[in-house]
């Protein structure tokens, strides 16, 4: 073979498998062909273990969040890898497939049921990692199952107050980003403190999560009225204390994934999350009304809140580094990797910088939100890409600087004084809100899928001999080329 022949072959392997690592597991699992790894249909065990497999690789990210079309994506990427045709049904808390095996043998069945909720994006990115080595290296069954219980299994990536902290830092910049001043910062920063470490205890004691934010609710509001109460002459606004600590306790809750199984077709798990997202909120309204009809009794301050909007180009560069450092530090407080946060961070600052730039264009906050949180999916989907990152991780955290909470404590006020029309109105407007949030993450992730490659992949890809489009060497093990 000629030197230009074995430089352009040599070449063409190289970006194949550059292509084949650097691809997002959510293109992958719709691109990659299968079966490419097929086993003895007959063999029960074999079966049973690739069946175990994909359930679990499900649990863990339908656990985290993800919508049923992209569980269900990933659940029969597993299956169809080692050669197994399945139906799969994806519902809120179980997944069942049940597997073809010929005209001459029964078909397999199995179910498993997800008993937890769990937003530690570290074990949902090496899940993400091990699908990818999956599509890229064809494990043995067995092999695989080893690798995703040592992921299951394995602690936390760091110490829980760790996690306190950065719930705790995520409401101090919440209270920056609507310009509550530094000493508002630091009393939302304790009061977050506060309703993550009791709320930990009452979790240990089997306390159901409705009164778990119902308590947080409560903590959250509890500050607010001693500042309005014993500090009124500093010139504070306490209301946001309550505000930050509402979005944190919304930040927490499955509002997305609810909304993007809604809008792709999968009604019954999104009412169910929808309804569990309902019920949270009510917690936390029920928390913060009871504190301050409490308070009310007992001839104390309730805080006052302006009913004019927080969000305008005053203050920008405050604004934006205070939306990055909220979105970093809910990816922080649910354990994501060092990566995750910069990709989360430059998310929320995007976010923001949106948000500003169409309210102040003349749109309202539904419109505005939207917006933004298209452009959060879209650089999710991207980011999924260039670091590995799932596309979940930074989708949620980039929205969370937007989410309503000083809204829904505008709308309470206002029903406490009477005023059932505006505090409906606002009540109305945070859940728009929310809803324009995530539905704006599912378009933007639908269109950062589609989007082409890079011409110059193309160009590479136009190099490929034939014979170079099945299987190549990667480092012992063998590989699918990706089609450009």
């Amino acid at each position: 073979m000629s030197a230009p022949g074995r430089w352009r072959r040599l070449l063409s392997r190289v970006v194949d498998r550059a292509v084949a690592e650097r691809i997002a597991t959510a293109d992958a699992v719709v691109e990659a062909p299968a079966p490419v790894q097929p086993i003895d249909l007959t063999d029960d065990a074999k079966v049973t273990q690739v069946l175990d497999l994909a359930e679990r690789v499900g649990e863990v990210v339908l656990s985290a969040g993800t919508a049923v079309t992209d569980t269900t994506d990933q659940v029969d990427f597993i299956a169809s890898t080692y050669g197994l045709k399945c139906d799969i049904d994806v519902t809120y808390n179980s997944i069942r497939i049940s597997a073809e095996r010929g005209p001459a043998l029964p078909p397999a069945s199995t179910m498993r049921v997800v008993h937890y909720r769990s937003l530690d994006f570290t074990r949902l990115a090496a899940v993400d990692r091990l699908t990818r080595r999956i599509r890229r290296e064809l494990p043995p069954p067995d092999e695989a199952l080893a690798a995703l219980e040592d992921i299951t299994t394995a602690p936390h990536p760091y110490n829980r107050w760790v996690a306190t902290f950065g719930w705790a830092l995520m409401a101090a910049a919440i209270a920056l980003l609507l310009n509550g001043g530094l000493l508002i910062a630091l009393i939302s920063f304790a009061a977050t403190t506060a309703i993550d470490r009791v709320n930990r205890r009452l979790n240990h004691r089997g306390l159901p999560f409705f009164f778990q934010h119902m308590m947080g609710g409560m903590i959250a509001a509890l500050p607010a009225v001693l500042v309005s109460t014993f500090l009124r002459d500093l010139e504070l606004d306490p209301a946001l204390i309550i505000a930050a600590g509402i979005s944190v306790l919304l930040a927490g809750l499955q509002l997305v994934g609810a909304v993007e199984d809604a809008i792709t077709g999968a009604p019954i798990t999104a009412a169910a999350r929808m309804l569990e997202v309902v019920m949270m909120t009510g917690g936390i309204i029920a928390g913060i009304v009871l504190t301050l009809r409490v308070s009310e009794l007992l001839n104390l301050t309730v805080p006052t809140v302006s009913m004019s909007s927080a969000r305008d180009l005053t203050n920008l560069p405050l604004k934006l580094l205070a939306g990055a450092i909220t979105s970093a530090a809910f990816a922080l407080a649910c354990y994501a990797e060092r990566r995750a946060l910069a990709a989360a961070a430059f998310s929320g600052a995007a976010a923001i910088v949106v948000f500003l730039l169409v309210q102040h264009a003349g749109f309202g906050p539904i419109v505005s939100s939207g917006v933004a949180a298209v452009v959060v999916g879209l650089a999710g989907g991207l980011l999924a890409r260039r670091s590995l990152t799932p596309p979940l991780v930074v989708a949620v955290a980039g929205i969370t600087p937007l989410l309503p909470g000083l809204r829904v404590y505008r709308g309470l006020y206002a029903l406490l004084n009477d005023e059932q029309l505006f505090g409906i109105n606002q009540l109305f407007s945070a859940i728009a809100v929310g809803c324009a949030l995530a539905a704006g993450v599912t378009l933007g992730e639908w269109i950062a899928r589609d989007l082409r490659r890079p011409r110059i992949l193309l160009r590479f890809g136009a190099i490929r001999r034939p014979r170079l489009r099945g299987l190549v060497s990667t480092g012992g093990h063998a590989a699918r080329s990706v089609r450009p």
